[in-house]
Formats: C-alpha cells, structure tokens, sequence
C-alpha cells in the first residue's frame, strides 16, 4: 500500500465506529459480574446517603463500546509505521492534552437539554370521580381472576398432597377466603411475633385478638403449606425440561408476577426522574432462583432488577434474576438489566434514569442518550472506557472538596474528593453549578463543620437515590 494510503487508513481507523475485540480476561468479566450481583443484598449499598458517598469495589462488568471514546483515546491510538518519532509524539502529546482533568474553576458546558414528553400525563392512572377503598386498591394488583387461578391451583396441590398421604384436614378454598389469607400476611409484615402460634395465642397480655377473627390457627396453617401460583401438573411438565432451552425457570411464580408487573405499568405513569436499583422478596420455597447469603449462611430470597419512582419509590417495573444473563441484548448484565426496563414507547422520552456503580457503564449512558434518556450514575474507576488518565487528577493529598472532571460530548465524568475519592458520570448535568455540603472535619484535634463544593451529578445522585 502507498504510503500516504496507509497514512489515511490510520486516520480513518482512529475516527470511524469500531467494533472493540475482547480479552480473555473481558470474557470472564460475565461470571464476575454474575457473582457480584449474587453475593449482594444490603440495601444500604444502593442507596447512598448525603453524609458520604463511597462507591464500591466489586468486580467491573464487560461492556462492548463501539465508538472510541475520548477517555480511552491514548489506548486506542494506532502506531502508523512510517510515522516520524516527532509526529508519533505531537499526536500522543495531543491525545493526553484531551484527556486530562479539569479543575471545578473551568467552566463545563451545560450538556444538550433532552425534552420531557411522557408517553402519558404523570401520576395516578386512575379516573379521578370514582372513589377507591384500599381493597379495590389491592385487587387492581391482585386481580379477582389472577386470584380466583390461584385458588384452582391451591385446591389442586392439597389434593395432590392429601393422595400422597399427608395427614390433615382440608376443605377447598374460595377467593373470598384467600384474599382474607393475603390480609393476614400483610398483618403479620405489620405486627411482628415470635412465632405463628403467637397470633393465635390468648394467655398472654400481648395476645392480639385480629387473626383469630379471620381465621383458625390450623387453616392457616394448611392454607400456607398448599398455596400454589402455577399448577402442579404443568410444574411437573416444565420440571422435564430442566437443563433445556425451554425450561422455565421463573414458571412457579409467573401466573402472579405478571399480574403484578402488568398493574404497576398500567395504574400510573412515573414522574421525570426514575432510579435503577435492586431489591430482595424474601422467599421459602425451595426454587433454583432463590439466592443464599454466603456471609450469614441464610437463604435470602428473589433478587430483583427494579425501576422505581424517584418522588415516591413506587415501582414501575421490575424483571427477576435468574442467576445468569437472560436478557436479549447481550452486552453484560448490568447493561441488559437497565435497558429491559427502558420502554421508550411505554414511558416516552427525557427521562432522567439514576443508577449505582453496578450499573453505570460509558457504552450504557451513550446508548440511553441516544434514545432520548439521561442518566447519571456513580462507577468504578478500573470500568472498561472510564478515564485512566492521571494527568491533572485527584490524588490521595487532594484536600476535601476538590473536583476534577472531563467531557466528551453528552458523556461527563466527574472526579470529588469527599472522605474518599468518589467518580460519578451524566449526560444530564454539567461538572459543577455550585452545589455545597457540609462535613465534619478535624482541625487542631477539633472536629469543626466545613463548607465543601460538590459536583453537580453527585449531589442530584444522592438526592434521587436515597429513598428508593
């Protein structure tokens, strides 16, 4: 190839969309991802409070980046053979000028406003004359036909157990009775005892004469022992596919989580500001999706992704994990979990998605840009396509309140120096507009409040998601 053919191929190579190969090592970053979203539980992780801010230090997750980033515009670079040793350095010289940090004395364009068109008017989709008691409330969730499936499949389980053998006395349960068996479970989440034995329990002054008035101790009992969402003869056809692509891991619960999922997507249209975080449903049965903790060596439950309300923390929607990455998109499980909640023909467009370091990934906040949704997030440093520069960067003497930040295009990434070093990225905000906080330091082996400045996407990322 000529020699300036050769030149314009590099030029072309370093500008045009490219699809980045993986590592070894990117490929296992599934599993680690995987694991970390396994081993965790507390919620105090994903909701980190205005007192401080500490992302965590879980294993970083894959993510397949098409077009080059500025952040990684240094490993990117191409040698160019018949390139002069001067040239070589002018143009990595200009490279590492675009990549190092800005101070919060710089000022950050405000990045391009996305306009806020619902698919539907914010709020209650509910008609505003009609008048609603909190059980009509409950059914709109907990339909009388997802109810009344429940009921036929209960009714087919304790008659399957009592053909086995099962020693008890059992009468076919109505929906009338089953929607009062819901309302006892939701007593109990209120009213917490030792036992269930205590609810029914009247020696003792903190006897509570409510579960008696609905229910004997022994029905609910049985109730409870035999309360079934899918049928047991179609358990017993999905259990045969165990190991295949057609197996179902989610099929006992699906008959009311869809009911569900469907309801909370239908009754009300979510406000501007929507948060992507994790939840737990605390679980007994005995299913392959049902997650342990390996610290406290107790059985934890469903893990769920869930899109939530920021105003309120009502959820929109929510998918369950399954222990791997089910989703369609696959580019790593963070990305897919975030982008399966995203519905732009059902939710509309300019929404603003907050997330935790789990999630936040350059190639994510790109591609929600690109349709029309913002996003903000904290992230982990060693993240595929962050920054790596040090040029200008915070270092472990930076004094408290020190910001560092830098933009490409929509993309920014913001670096504070709060009790530890905290790095958050936005297309929604830009690096600083004077938002302050208060800490507490010690000067002269006196703890004296301090005034710090604070940068933009942190302080609206701990304000969106600490209550959800």
């Amino acid at each position: 190839m000529p020699r300036r053919a050769r030149k314009e191929a590099a030029q072309t190579n370093l500008d045009s969309e490219e699809e980045c190969s993986l590592s070894s090592e990117e490929e296992g970053e599934y599993d680690d991802e995987r694991l970390h979203f396994e081993e965790r539980f507390d919620p105090a992780e994903d909701a980190i409070a205005d007192e401080k801010v500490v992302p965590s230090r879980a294993p970083h997750t894959r993510t397949a980046h098409k077009h080059p980033s500025a952040f990684s515009a240094v490993e990117n670079l191409k040698d160019d053979g018949d390139q002069t040793p001067s040239k070589r350095k002018k143009c990595v010289s200009k490279k590492i000028k675009t990549l190092s940090w800005k101070a919060e004395t710089e000022v950050d364009k405000v990045p391009q406003t996305l306009r806020f068109l619902p698919a539907r008017e914010p709020g209650p989709q509910l008609a505003t004359a009609d008048v609603h008691s909190p059980l009509s409330l409950f059914k709109l969730f907990f339909t009388e036909s997802a109810v009344s499936n429940l009921v036929h499949n209960t009714n087919a389980q304790a008659a399957k157990s009592v053909a086995k053998g099962r020693k008890y006395k059992w009468t076919d349960v109505s929906v009338d009775e089953l929607y009062s068996y819901m309302g006892l479970i939701f007593y109990m989440a209120a009213v917490k005892m030792s036992s269930i034995a205590d609810y029914w329990r009247q020696d003792s002054i903190f006897s509570v004469p409510f579960p008696a008035m609905v229910m004997s101790r022994d029905r609910y009992r049985t109730i409870s022992w035999n309360v079934h969402l899918s049928h047991p003869d179609g358990d017993k056809e999905n259990d045969k596919k165990r190991g295949k692509a057609g197996y179902d891991h989610l099929f006992r619960i699906k008959p009311l989580m869809d009911t569900i999922r469907l309801a909370c997507k239908s009754f009300y249209h979510p406000r501007k500001t929507l948060v992507v975080n994790e939840r737990l449903v605390a679980c007994r049965a005995n299913t392959e999706v049902t997650r342990y903790s390996k610290t406290k060596m107790t059985k934890l439950g469903f893990k769920f992704f869930v899109l939530s309300d920021s105003s309120n923390g009502y959820t929109v929607d929510f998918s369950v994990f399954t222990g791997k990455n089910n989703f369609p998109a696959g580019h790593g499980l963070s990305y897919d979990a975030v982008m399966s909640l995203l519905d732009r023909k059902v939710l509309g467009s300019g929404y603003h998605v907050y997330m935790d370091d789990f999630y936040t990934s350059p190639k994510l906040l790109t591609d929600l840009f690109a349709m029309k949704f913002g996003a903000c997030g904290i992230y982990r440093d060693h993240r595929k396509d962050f920054p790596k520069t040090t040029a200008n960067s915070l270092t472990k003497n930076s004094t408290m309140g020190s910001i560092r930040w830098i933009r490409d295009g929509p993309l920014l990434c913001v670096k504070w120096m709060d009790t530890q070093e905290v790095s958050a990225c936005s297309t929604i905000h830009a690096a600083f507009t004077g938002d302050r906080v208060k800490r507490k330091a010690k000067v002269q082996d006196t703890w004296k409040t301090k005034i710090l400045l604070c940068p933009a996407p942190v302080s609206a990322y701990n304000q969106h998601m600490g209550g959800c």
